[in-house]
């Protein structure tokens, strides 16, 4: 598995979504490692990605509540369990479930096996909160799909935190899982 560093040369056949991701983030003078790869829909799969960019990928979790009127990205570290109960409690929201495909695309302009805080980017009114475990705090990098899950990307956690968020105006919660 070949590593890249910044946006690929030859962007023909690649999404318009996954190119937008690159522009955004050589825009705000973030660099970024990229693999390229079949696609990858479960943490399982990432395992060799993980280990060709020396890091663990985040799990990336869309959620919403019982009516369908709140939305949440989780991210947290790959190896974790999610248990709905800790974060309910954490945030305030009585039930939460795994939000479906339209809304996935429709709030963030992925599908599922693509989740990752890149789609965030996507999200211009602010439909979705992001929630961030504090593990992945103490992660000296991140890696995430760039809204496909053909290529990887490993950023600096401050650069997720300093200047990606800030840029697209999505303040996070952090919880303890």
């Amino acid at each position: 598995m070949n590593i890249y560093k910044g946006r690929p040369d030859d962007i023909s056949g690649r999404l318009e979504k996954e190119i937008r991701i690159y522009d955004l983030l050589d825009g705000l003078s973030i660099e970024y490692e990229r693999v390229d790869h079949e696609a990858a829909e479960t943490m399982e799969a990432c395992q060799d990605i993980d280990e060709a960019l020396g890091m663990m990928i985040c799990k990336n979790l869309f959620l919403r509540n019982t009516q369908k009127t709140r939305f949440y990205l989780l991210c947290m570290p790959g190896d974790k369990k999610f248990k709905t109960k800790d974060l309910s409690a954490q945030i305030n929201s009585a039930r939460l479930s795994f939000a479906e495909p339209e809304f996935m695309e429709k709030y963030l302009d992925i599908l599922p096996g693509s989740v990752s805080i890149m789609g965030l980017a996507n999200d211009k009114l602010g439909q979705v909160q992001l929630i961030i475990d504090e593990d992945l705090m103490t992660e000296k990098s991140w890696g995430c799909h760039p809204c496909v899950n053909t290529s990887t990307i490993k950023l600096a956690t401050s650069d997720v935190i300093d200047v990606f968020l800030k840029h697209i105006g999505h303040e996070p919660i952090y919880v303890r899982l």
